[in-house]
Formats: structure tokens, C-alpha cells, sequence
């Protein structure tokens, strides 16, 4: 139940905010941010050591970031099947899909963010849409954009829309951050940086931004990662924490 936030204001010095959590089982290994890919050596992202891609890319230069979340819809061919973590590395670098077969894609929603332009691509496994995100708030879900595709009794979809409907309020109640780039990270995030941090509630509360929740036999799955991206006009903050709702966890990296 990965949850993307995504804050645009055009007139902003910061005009593009985005949040990206992470959920994931917690023995799956990975690696902090930093720049892995040879191919793409100015892209910056946490990496996956099971498959080797990303969940969120920053490309500082252009400034561009991008992150993918699960989608719903029909699974790739085993025998074609690649990792979406090949998808943010692509779209921070070309800000684009490009050339790639999203047949070979299990379903995704994939956030594509610049200063001036905000972009969400679906994929379902039959057909891809497209969407600009204008100014304003945005929350996307495994689920969708607002988690629009909620199916009616579904647990996880039921989770998901407790979260939005708890969050979503919150978020807009407060002072949208303009992160300065020489801030500390709660001057830089303000007030939203509380509800980031998990805005008070348990972890394995049905409406947690960062749930972490025990499923038995050894497995645990929650929020691994949380990423907190400003662009600016001139460049871009990467702010992230490996440790979810721990305040003092948040590191600097650009």
C-alpha cells in the first residue's frame, strides 16, 4: 500500500512537492539512496538489491523525480515479466516512458514530476493512461489517483481510503512547505513534516500513513522508506528518512 503525495503550486519558488512512502516486507533488502546506475550515472535513488531498479529516482540535473507505485489489473507474462523498478529510472532521466513494452510490466501508477509540469501514467496491464495533475493536492494509492478504483469489500481497499480520509484533511489544514535548500529538515518541511512522520497514530492503525503490521510465519510488512522531494526553478531537495516515524531519522541527500 505504497501512497504517493504530490503538492503543485505554480507560483510557488518550490512549486512541486512530493512525498513518496514506501511499503514493502521489511527483509527485503535495499540500499540508501545515492547514484547506482552506470547507464543513468546522474540519477539518484534507493536501491532494490533483489531486482536492482528503484521505487523513486531524482534526476538533480534536469530537476526531475519519479516514482512508481503498484496498480491493479492483469500481471505480465512470467516469461516476459521485468521489474517496475526499471520505470522511475527511465522517466527521471528521459522524462518520459520512452521505448519500453509495458506488456513486460505487472500494473503500475507511475509519478513523473518537473517544476512546471506534473505527470501520472497507469498501466493496467491492457492500457496505459495519462494524466496532467494541475495545482493543488494529490494522493495517490495502489489504488489510484484519490484511490479512484477502490473495489467495494476489499480489505487493502478499505485501509487505503481510511488513510486518504484521514491524511488528506490534515495535509491541507497546514502551511504548504517551501523548503529552502540550506534548511534544517523541519524548518524546510514545517507542519507537514509531523503528519510525515506518522501524524500521531500507531503503526497498526487501519488509517496509518506508515503502517507495519505482522502477518505471521516471520513476515513483517510495512513502511520501509519515506522521500521527501522539492523542486525548485534551480534545483532540488531530496530528503529521507530509513527509519519511519522516528523524527531525529531524516538524512540530507541533495
Amino acid at each position: 500500500m505504497c501512497t504517493a503525495i504530490v503538492h503543485v503550486d505554480p507560483g510557488s519558488v518550490v512549486p512541486v512537492l512530493v512525498v513518496g512512502v514506501r511499503d514493502e516486507f521489511v527483509a527485503r533488502s535495499w540500499e540508501a539512496p545515492r547514484a547506482y546506475w552506470g547507464d543513468r550515472p546522474s540519477v539518484v535513488g534507493g536501491r532494490d538489491l533483489r531486482a536492482g531498479g528503484t521505487w523513486l529516482a531524482v534526476e538533480p540535473g534536469a530537476p526531475r523525480v519519479a516514482t512508481v507505485l503498484n496498480g491493479r489489473g492483469r500481471l505480465a507474462d512470467e516469461a516476459v515479466r521485468v521489474s517496475r523498478g526499471e520505470l522511475p529510472l527511465v522517466a527521471a532521466s528521459e522524462g518520459k516512458l520512452g521505448e519500453l513494452d509495458l506488456r513486460g510490466f505487472d500494473p503500475f501508477h507511475l509519478l513523473v514530476a518537473e517544476p512546471g509540469r506534473v505527470r501520472l501514467w497507469s498501466w493496467d496491464g491492457a492500457e496505459v493512461s495519462e494524466r496532467e495533475l494541475g495545482a493543488g493536492l494529490h494522493m495517490i494509492v495502489n489504488s489510484g489517483l484519490e484511490g479512484e478504483g477502490q473495489l467495494e469489500g476489499a480489505t487493502e481497499d478499505a485501509y487505503m481510503a481510511a488513510r486518504l480520509d484521514y491524511f488528506r484533511p490534515r495535509l491541507e489544514a497546514v502551511g504548504r512547505p517551501s523548503p529552502g535548500f540550506g534548511d534544517p529538515v523541519d524548518v524546510a518541511w514545517g507542519e507537514w513534516l509531523p503528519l510525515l512522520n506518522g501524524g500521531g497514530l500507531p503503526r497498526a492503525d487501519h488509517r496509518a500513513l506508515l503502517p507495519l503490521l505482522d502477518l505471521g510465519d516471520g513476515r513483517v510488512w510495512g513502511t520501509t522508506s519515506v522521500s521527501l522531494v522539492a523542486l525548485g526553478r534551480d534545483g532540488v531537495r531530496y530528503d529521507f528518512s530509513a527509519a519511519p516515524g522516528d523524527a531525529g531519522a531524516w538524512t540530507r541527500v541533495l
